[in-house]
This record gives structure tokens, C-alpha cells and sequence, in this order.
């Protein structure tokens, strides 16, 4: 299908990512087979609760952020077990048309949090900035340092940090579809910030340099842009069946950060019932550098996600556990 100017500026922005392709509608039969080729494997779910429950003695405080880069909101999880020592922080990029209390819900990552005694903030997106509340993943403004919406979410990761008792050397990102393409622009544009990134059904950093770039690299992929000679452990988890985001999309995400050395390749079957195969990437130090997960019959959605959230996969590997889990083992030196 070829993406003519009006077909690019009926699509502008919301082309970004994971979800929520509503407005499509707008453009009659062209408008029906984008929606076909974008939307057409997302899990469909009953509308999520407004909020996110909070434990007694645990805080989900809704924040502000602004900088000369633009302001945004956000939200930010406190364990109940947080004293005012040194923790970890994630730093949770939501998809297309969702909310940082539908993210949390669908991840379980505020109830991971409150087990393992770690702060996570989740940004929202702007309807101003994008209208389907997609990160911009895909236009170069936002794929540099100190510019655009990376600008911002690195001035709220430190805002968190200068506010709160947070161990400098385990601050990580994690996102899904388009937040899972900005928190790749993150690993690379911030590896002094970032110690480990998480990158769920993404794109990688450079993937696209505008609407029709876009457009192409999430129907077959694309190889990203140049990256600097320093590089973050990343885990990725693509499904094999996503018919928004290729999964080979997936593949160049991980090779982004695995450049070098060996692999070694297991299969396994999660609790709910999906195969998977992931494969470890070793650097030539003898650290991982990188974890690719594909798996099978998975569609556009987060692994072994809660279905009272959207855009979630509850049979699917538990994305949130094995990201902590990997997280664990990336300290910044």
C-alpha cells in the first residue's frame, strides 16, 4: 500500500505505536485496511479501572514535570516498604491511548514494586503532543539527547532521583509498542541514567526518521539509525503474530545492543500455556548483554499481563517478573 501525503497526514501521529487506531474511521476504505494491517491482532478488553489500587502504606502520587523540552505529567509508585534508603527505579513508557494507571494495572509492576522494594514512575503522553497519546518515537526531534521527549523523561527520571532516595547505578526503562520504541531512543541517547532497558513489542532507536519511515518499519521492520560505541543491556519480548509491529523489529532492537560475541538459545512454555523461545546474548566480557524472547501465537500485547488492563497478553511469559529479573543483574559502574 503506498502512503500518499493525504494518507500521511490523516495518519499524522498516531502511526506511533500500540493501540487506539479509532479515528481511522475518518478515512472511509483506506482507513479500513490500515486499521486491518495496524489493529487487526490487539486483544480486545473491557475498559480498564480509572485507577490502580495502592496498598496501605504504599503511594501512587501523581506528579508534574517541566523543562525547556515541554512538561508532562506523571505518576510514581512507593512501595510501603520504602524507609528513605537507596532503591531502584523503573521508569514504565506506556502505548498508544493508554494511561500511566492502565499501564501499571496491565503490567502488575506497581505489585512487583511492593514485593521487591523499588519506585516506578510512569510518564504520560500529552493528547497535545499526539492525539492518540503515542510517544513520538518516529520523529527525529524526539531520537536525541537533551531534546524532545527524551529531554523529558530524563528530567523526570532525575527529578526522582534528586527527590527521593534512589540507587544511582539501577535506574531502568521499560515501555510497550510505541513506549517501548522510546525507552530503546532512551537506552541509547542516556546509558549514563539507564543501566538496562526493557522493550516490549518496540521499535529500535532510528527505526524511522518520519510518517512514511514509520509506516514501514512496523510492517516489515527496519535496521534503526547509528548508535553510539556505548550500549545498555536490553530485554526485549516481541510475539510472533504481531500484525501492528513486525517482530523482526523485535530482532533489530537486541541487535542494537548485541553486537558482538555468543549467543545461547532455550524454549519454554509459560504458565498460561504459550511456547517461547528466548535467547541470551553474551558480550565478550562474559555479560549479557542482551535477551530476546519471541513468542509463539503472541499478538500486540504485554506477556503475562493483567486482562483488567489493555493491550495485554494473560497467557503469555511474564514480561514485568523476567524484566526485573534482568534488571537485577545491570548495576551502572
Amino acid at each position: 500500500m503506498k502512503v500518499t501525503p493525504d494518507l500521511a497526514g490523516s495518519l499524522n501521529k498516531i502511526l506511533a505505536g500500540a493501540s487506539g487506531f479509532t479515528k481511522l474511521s475518518r478515512l472511509g476504505g483506506t482507513g479500513k485496511l490500515v486499521r486491518q494491517m495496524l489493529d487487526g491482532n490487539l486483544p480486545r478488553h473491557t475498559p480498564p479501572r480509572e485507577t490502580a489500587a495502592t496498598p496501605q502504606g504504599a503511594q501512587f502520587l501523581a506528579r508534574s514535570f517541566s523543562n525547556a523540552a515541554g512538561s508532562r505529567n506523571y505518576k510514581l509508585y512507593v512501595p510501603a516498604s520504602y524507609r528513605g534508603r537507596p532503591v531502584p527505579l523503573v521508569v514504565m513508557l506506556h502505548g498508544c491511548t493508554q494511561t500511566p494507571d492502565d499501564f501499571a494495572i496491565g503490567t502488575r509492576m506497581n505489585e512487583i514494586a511492593e514485593q521487591e522494594g523499588f519506585l516506578v514512575a510512569y510518564p504520560a503522553q500529552a493528547a497535545s503532543a499526539n492525539m492518540q497519546k503515542c510517544w513520538n518515537w518516529f520523529e527525529v526531534a524526539h531520537q536525541r539527547r537533551d531534546a524532545g521527549e527524551p529531554a523529558v523523561i530524563a528530567g523526570i527520571t532525575r527529578e526522582i532521583m534528586r527527590d527521593w532516595a534512589v540507587d544511582p547505578r539501577r535506574v531502568y526503562v521499560a515501555g510497550l509498542s510505541a513506549g517501548g520504541a522510546l525507552a530503546a531512543i532512551m537506552g541509547q541517547t542516556y546509558p549514563d541514567i539507564f543501566a538496562a532497558v526493557g522493550v516490549h513489542s518496540g521499535l529500535a532507536c532510528g527505526a524511522a526518521r518520519d510518517m512514511p519511515s514509520a509506516f514501514a518499519a512496523m510492517r516489515g521492520g527496519s535496521a534503526g539509525g547509528s548508535t553510539p560505541g556505548h550500549s545498555v543491556p536490553v530485554i526485549a519480548f516481541h510475539g510472533d503474530s504481531d500484525k501492528t509491529v513486525h517482530p523482526r523489529n523485535g530482532e533489530e532492537v537486541v541487535a542494537q545492543a548485541a553486537r558482538t560475541g555468543s549467543t545461547r538459545t532455550e524454549g519454554g512454555t509459560s504458565a498460561g500455556g504459550r511456547r517461547y523461545r528466548r535467547t541470551v546474548h553474551i558480550s565478550h566480557d562474559g555479560k549479557t548483554a542482551a535477551e530476546y524472547w519471541v513468542v509463539q501465537g503472541a499478538g500486540h500485547a504485554w506477556g503475562g499481563g493483567s486482562a483488567a488492563g489493555t493491550y495485554t497478553d494473560p497467557a503469555g511469559p511474564d514480561a514485568s517478573r523476567e524484566m526485573i529479573r534482568f534488571f537485577k543483574e545491570a548495576v551502572l559502574s
